[in-house]
């Protein structure tokens, strides 16, 4: 019989999802995702249904117009009479509203998410002429500050290792116990992510027979589906083995997860929330920033920069498809830089 990978059961779900929310959509609706099916992935497909779905539902609460509307007798008539004005009151609107009894907030990269996908919709419909003018267009899109990238420095990562490996005498018996049964494995984890870059959705992803210590590199499924090979050194080489041949070995799995690389304590595929509290937990005993998955990835690239000054490198490493997204996070000027800034200009010869 043959088994469903992860990523394939993954896209299975996110399509249903969809399909599920483009029921609650105006029926024209769904030449616009028949329209991006080829050129997406089915996560950002999921995303543009989810925020198109909002902005019918502000019109339907916020807009007199369209005051009890049901959203699925919207028509395109409708858009064609909203202006610019309309569209800025909707990016106000994104600030803070209410939904199922909830109060959201968005920052400015959740505002420009939602307005880009607002922008996209409304320029699939003026492109096939279903309206005659696109009020999206005269909307300026949020600026967006950049924030300050948080990563380890290098001894908050060996710490944090030891950290992972040791534990803490401070645990309780309790604490200890768990923190030994999983030790092995959390460290394996948590030196593939910080020695390869990977992704979280990538690390869940690994199945046994993706990793390859003949030519040590493991197998990865990125953004959009393609598949990459990424090499990895001697300590995540280690961590691997010790973990492949000294605990996963000892894991009788529960059915339907024979394949996966990294089990959680029910003998299943570990998940993303699961390797998130994971990340959380550890490395709130080592420092009071708020890392994340992610921000394993950061130390990665940073360090992989500043090893080999090489930003193509990087990026093809990282999976990117933008070399200016990788220059952005990991090419920028480090305090050691800007100190020397201070010293490098004479203004008056003592």
């Amino acid at each position: 019989m043959k088994t469903t990978s992860y990523f394939e059961q993954q896209k299975k779900e996110k399509t249903k999802q969809l399909n599920d929310i483009i029921k609650k959509l105006p029926p024209f609706a769904v030449d616009y995702f028949n329209y991006i099916d080829q050129g997406t992935s089915i996560n950002t497909q999921v995303a543009y249904a989810w925020n198109i779905l909002l902005f019918f539902e502000f019109l339907s609460k916020s807009n007199p117009t369209y005051k009890d509307y049901s959203l699925r007798n919207f028509k395109i008539s409708d858009l064609e009479k909203l202006t610019p004005s309309d569209i800025e009151e909707y990016k106000r609107y994104l600030k803070v509203y209410e939904h199922e009894g909830k109060e959201l907030t968005n920052s400015e990269r959740g505002i420009s998410r939602k307005m880009s996908a607002l922008r996209s919709f409304y320029g699939f419909l003026h492109k096939r002429e279903y309206i005659s003018h696109n009020p999206t267009t005269f909307v300026d899109m949020p600026k967006i500050h950049q924030k300050e990238i948080i990563r380890l420095d290098p001894d908050e990562v060996a710490i944090l290792l030891d950290y992972v490996e040791n534990g803490d005498e401070a645990l309780t018996s309790q604490q200890k116990a768990y923190h030994q049964k999983n030790k092995i494995r959390d460290l394996a984890i948590f030196t593939l992510f910080l020695g390869t870059g990977i992704r979280v959705s990538e690390c869940v992803g690994l199945d046994i027979g993706d990793v390859d210590f003949k030519n040590n590199c493991i197998k990865v499924t990125r953004k959009g589906g393609n598949e990459m090979f990424v090499y990895f050194g001697l300590e995540v080489q280690e961590a691997l083995e010790d973990y492949i041949i000294n605990d996963r070995a000892k894991v009788t799995p529960q059915e339907g997860h024979e394949n996966a690389l990294f089990y959680s304590t029910q003998r299943k595929r570990i998940t993303v929330r699961a390797v998130q509290n994971l990340v959380s937990k550890y490395t709130s005993h080592i420092t009071t920033k708020h890392i994340t998955p992610h921000k394993f990835r950061s130390t990665y690239g940073t360090t992989l920069y500043k090893e080999t000054g090489d930003i193509y490198l990087v990026a093809d490493v990282l999976g990117h498809q933008d070399v200016n997204t990788t220059r952005k996070h990991y090419a920028a000027q480090d305090d050691e830089h800007r100190r020397k800034a201070a010293t490098a200009v004479t203004l008056r010869e003592k």
